[in-house]
Parts: C-alpha cells; sequence; structure tokens
C-alpha cells in the first residue's frame, strides 16, 4: 500500500525541458516499438497496418489497478492512453483506446483505476482478488511478499527502478547527517525523532538493522508539511525523492530552503515500487497478452520521458475533474520528471535495459523483507519474471 501524501501542492516555477536519447525515438538507430512485440508466444502482437494487435491475446480492456491518484511515476500507464478518453470522476477512473509508440492502435482499451485513499487504503494485491475484471496491478516487492501466502503475484515490468521514498532532514540543523543512520546518534546522542506512516514496513526494517532506535520513531505521519515546519528542522520527516525536496525548497514558502534526504533504497530496502504484477492464478491464461503488453510499457515509459507534456496534461486533467484532496498541477509533473531521472528512479537496470528485474537485488531483498513478514523459502522466481522484456529497450 502507498504511504499517504497530503501535501496540497502549489504552483511551481517552470523546469527545463528534458532530452534523452531513448530506443524507438525518430532519430534512434534502434528497432521500433512494433518490432520489440516480437516474442516466441504465439499471435503476441503482429503488427497490422501500422498498429500492434493485442485484441488476439489481451482483453478487450486491459484493467490496471495503481496505489495511488494519478502523478508523475505513473506516466508509462497514462502515456498508453489515447485520443478522447474518458474519466469518471465517480470511480476514479481513466478510460481510453490503448496505444503504443506514436500513438499506434493496439486493438485494445486500458483502464486506469485509482487506488490508495480513493479505495480506502486497500491494497492493491487484495484489490486484484476481489475483483476478477483486474487484470494487472501495481504490486510493489514488498507487498508480494507479505500476501505471497494468500494472493501469489507475478511482476512481470517494472516502469520504476527505484522506490523514491527518502527519510529527510534539514542540514542546518544537522550538517554532520548524511544518513538515516546518522540520526540515530545526532542531537548529542539522543537521535533525531523521525515522522513516518506507521504502517510502513521498512521502518522495521531500518529498526532490525540498527539504523533507527525505538525512541527515535513518531508514526504519525500525515503527509503535509506543516509540522516538520513548524518543529524549524528539529525533526526528520519521510518524503518522495520525486516531490519533497522540491516543494521544500520552492514551495512551501515557510520553509524555502533544501533538505538533505537518504533514499530508503539506499539504506537496504531495495522494493520495485511500482512494478505491473499479475495473480498467479491468471498467469497462464494472461501469458501471451504480458509477453505482447510488456515492450509497450517499456516503451511508454521511455516515450513519457522523452516528452512527458501531453501525458502530464491528462494527469491533471484527471486529478481536477477526480476534485479531492490530492491536487497536482504541470509545473510538479514537468518537476518530478526531472527529480525521477536525477535520483534514477526511472532508469535502467545495471544493464542497458528499462523494466526488467536485477536478480540478484531480489534475492538481497528477500533476505531482509521476509524476517519482516515471516516469510521463508521464496526466491525471485517466486516473485517477477523477465520472460516477457524485450532487451532491446532502455534509456
Amino acid at each position: 500500500m502507498r504511504n499517504t501524501r497530503l501535501s496540497k501542492m502549489a504552483a511551481l516555477s517552470a523546469v527545463a525541458a528534458i532530452s534523452i536519447a531513448a530506443c524507438g525515438s525518430d532519430d534512434d538507430s534502434a528497432e521500433e516499438p512494433e518490432a520489440s512485440t516480437d516474442t516466441e508466444a504465439p499471435d503476441d502482437g503482429e503488427p497490422v497496418d501500422g498498429a500492434v494487435d493485442l485484441s488476439a491475446v489481451c482483453p478487450e480492456t486491459i484493467v490496471i489497478q495503481t496505489d495511488w491518484f494519478p502523478e508523475s511515476e505513473h506516466g508509462a500507464l497514462y502515456e498508453m492512453v489515447g485520443e478522447n478518453p474518458t474519466i469518471d470522476a465517480d470511480t476514479k477512473v481513466v478510460n481510453g483506446p490503448l496505444v503504443a509508440h506514436g500513438g499506434a492502435e493496439t486493438g485494445v482499451n486500458i483502464e486506469i483505476r485509482t487506488g490508495g485513499p480513493a479505495v480506502g487504503f486497500v491494497q492493491v494485491v487484495s484489490l486484484m482478488a476481489q475483483d476478477a475484471d483486474v487484470t494487472f496491478g501495481y504490486v510493489a516487492t514488498d507487498e508480494a511478499i507479505e500476501n505471497y501466502g494468500d494472493n501469489p503475484t507475478t511482476a512481470f515490468v517494472a516502469p520504476l527502478e527505484i522506490n523514491p521514498q527518502i527519510i529527510m532532514w534539514d542540514p542546518e540543523t544537522y550538517p554532520d547527517v548524511e544518513t538515516i543512520a546518522d540520526l540515530a546518534t545526532a542531537k548529542d546522542g539522543d537521535g533525531v525523532t523521525i515522522r513516518y506512516f506507521e504502517t510502513g514496513a521498512y521502518m522495521q526494517f531500518l529498526l532490525a538493522d540498527g539504523q533507527v532506535t525505538e525512541g527515535q520513531l513518531d508514526g504519525g505521519y500525515d503527509g503535509g508539511p506543516s509540522v516538520f515546519i513548524a518543529e524549524n528542522g528539529a525533526i526528520a520527516q519521510q518524503g518522495f525523492a520525486s516531490a519533497e525536496p522540491y516543494n521544500y525548497e520552492n514551495v512551501f514558502t515557510d520553509w524555502g530552503k533544501p533538505v538533505e534526504f537518504q533514499l530508503i533504497h539506499d539504506a537496504g530496502w531495495q522494493s520495485y515500487a511500482a512494478p505491473l504484477a499479475v495473480l498467479d492464478s491468471k498467469k497462464d491464461d494472461l501469458a501471451d497478452c504480458m509477453a505482447a503488453f510488456a515492450p509497450i510499457v517499456q516503451q511508454a515509459a521511455i516515450d513519457y520521458i522523452n516528452d512527458p507534456v501531453a501525458t502530464n496534461e491528462l494527469i491533471v486533467q484527471a486529478v481536477n475533474e477526480y476534485n479531492d484532496f490530492w491536487t497536482y498541477d504541470m509545473a510538479l509533473g514537468a518537476a518530478s520528471v526531472e527529480l525521477q531521472q536525477e535520483f534514477g528512479i526511472i532508469s535502467n537496470g545495471p544493464d542497458a535495459i528499462l523494466g526488467n528485474f536485477d536478480e540478484d537485488r531480489l534475492t538481497g531483498f528477500i533476505e531482509v523483507a521476509g524476517p519482516v513478514y515471516g516469510v521463508e523459502g521464496l526466491t525471485p522466481a517466486d516473485l517477477i519474471t523477465n520472460e516477457y522484456i524485450d532487451e532491446s529497450i532502455g534509456l
């Protein structure tokens, strides 16, 4: 379950345009994404009149359950929504034709469902198990481990390489702090209070690993900036590298200066934050669909990074029509794209491929996350597959 972020985002300053060379761009010599659907699976998406035909192998509508409101971190999904989508403010759903690179038709539709507070914070895995209409969902690796006993899932493509979650602090108040672990010995050895969402399993890992102490922890974080600002830097707080550092320096005028932080990923909790996954009970039936769809998702992530404007417009439009506490604007979307690149949140893995899973990384994560959830004996093959990844697609 994604941790709640309740900060109201004000208008941000303009962010410089982004230019990244990527597979499938017009001036690139790499293969076009139509070729990226060539797999050994039967009827796996042969190009038809310039389009990528998924209709023979996928449901009429590919329904994807997300973990939060529309935002830049979900850019790869909204990049695949074609012209004239419908936005249902009551159910908080975006529905439209599913398109591949360059707007190529696929013969099916895509439906993107909002998660988090919109569904009462029910985990994505539970929603997938309860509703047979959901094709795929954003299932973070830690959530997959937690639910493996009752509802095992397999992730097959990861638009985000790094979990954007952070712990942040004021560098003026704590100039010698460089990591989360340093917060435990700061403040004359008393430790700096860390506000976080109490449901965050990563904190139990940090506690067991000795990077934080029980006395430091305050599970009352509500997602807003007011307490951190009122404490004038005396406390530390969780956040997201793709938003909070920019907001605290440029948007929250009562603060108006940089914060320092460490990614949870760099502290050892190396979960994949938002991979698309399938329930194992549906895996065989959807194998050919995943083989055709995964490369489209890979390329969509790259297309979004190269030119996020139109997709961000859809994200902002959806958020505005949902008219909930969650707010978003174009400046925030542009800033988030830049921050995601800066910190490697959207990036290739240790190779030249975007969207695949690093099995060595997962082996290490299972070792640290398994004890937190009381789960034993899992291997990467229980949680992920790289068999549908097109290895020619990468930033």
